[in-house]
């Protein structure tokens, strides 16, 4: 009886320790649209949300991984009543809201095709 609890504790830790190796390595590893992120933020693209807007967070879920990289400004308090004041200096009304560098401005969930014509950065595939 002592040597199966033995064993069952072995293999469960094992098991875990397993598990931990996995979500180490995925979760280094680069998001598919990391580059274009990264490309969307050096030509001057903004985009300004909210936590609790759905379309901010199915913008978001287009770039996966990669949506850490966005040029992402939160414009809601955290109790979600009212607007920041860096998103009422930029008269934000709408959101998602994406500002370009040539002072350009599109509302609602854009598609990454969309973005790259845009701005010019590449969407590679």
């Amino acid at each position: 009886m002592k040597n199966k609890t033995i064993i069952i504790i072995i293999i469960i830790t094992l098991l875990l320790i397993s598990l931990v190796a996995i979500w180490i390595k995925s979760s280094r590893q680069p998001g598919k649209f990391d580059m274009f992120a990264q490309c969307l933020k050096e030509n001057g693209a903004v985009f300004y949300g909210t936590f609790w807007c759905q379309h901010c967070q199915n913008q978001k879920a287009l770039f996966g991984k990669s949506a850490k990289g966005l040029p992402y400004v939160e414009c809601s308090m955290p109790d979600g009543r009212s607007q920041l004041s860096i998103c009422k200096d930029k008269n934000i009304e709408n959101y998602p809201t994406w500002e370009f560098n040539d002072g350009s401005r599109r509302s609602g969930e854009l598609s990454l095709t969309q973005l790259a014509e845009k701005t010019g950065c590449p969407l590679s595939q």
